[in-house]
């Protein structure tokens, strides 16, 4: 799959793409019954972490899918999966997700480096905080299973705050007052590209269903 300059040039300037089509619907149907597979055998409420590890339907379209191909659009032919969560709002989880920008990556293992840390550790995998210049070099690929209409939690984003590096809370509301949000609905099979450093949330469903995203992070190797 091929992306045009218009992707990278509106991800370079507002953090964030809305693609209303990424994959055909037969694709989504088989992705949402290997979804559904693993939030069955999920210890955890509403999502699945490490999907990577636990699924090789998944694990296959992160190394060879249009995901990838649109986070390679962006940030070059040297980006690489790192992380696959799956996320599952539902009428009994509906939570509300704060304004924040995402910190953590997931690494191989733990070597300690200048400005890098806190380490934790989630599902058997070491995560860590890393610089804000790595982030930079990070991508994210929502690709929605279920249509993600306004009234069922869609993404809420502060365009162009990618720019502004790590943000303490004091500066995090600041901005949420002076720049105008954007809502992000998307139809099954559309996505999302953003920077993880991108200012985002989302509200709890006020009409809830099913919303199933799978969250696809990658980053530039070395």
């Amino acid at each position: 799959m091929v992306f045009g300059e218009s992707l990278r040039s509106g991800f370079v300037e507002r953090g964030f793409v809305v693609v209303p089509w990424l994959v055909r619907r037969a694709l989504v149907q088989m992705l949402c019954t290997e979804a559904d597979r693993l939030l069955a055998e999920s210890p955890a409420r509403g999502g699945v972490r490490n999907a990577l590890g636990k699924s090789e339907v998944l694990t296959d379209l992160s190394t060879s899918g249009a995901p990838l191909a649109m986070a390679r659009s962006v940030l070059g032919s040297r980006v690489r999966p790192t992380k696959l969560t799956i996320f599952d709002k539902t009428p009994s989880a509906n939570w509300r997700v704060p304004w924040h920008q995402d910190l953590t990556i997931t690494v191989e293992k733990r070597r300690e480096c200048p400005g890098f840390g806190p380490w934790t550790v989630k599902d058997g995998l070491p995560h860590v905080q890393p610089p804000a210049d790595v982030l930079k070099e990070t991508v994210a690929v929502r690709l929605h299973l279920d249509d993600t209409p306004p009234e069922n939690g869609a993404l809420r984003v502060l365009p162009g705050t990618h720019r502004m590096g790590r943000l303490s809370g004091a500066r995090i509301q600041e901005l949420r007052r002076r720049v105008e949000e954007t809502v992000c609905p998307l139809e099954a099979g559309g996505a999302m590209l953003m920077s993880p450093l991108l200012l985002h949330s989302s509200r709890r469903a006020t009409s809830p269903g099913r919303r199933r995203v799978l969250h696809f992070e990658s980053l530039v190797s070395g």
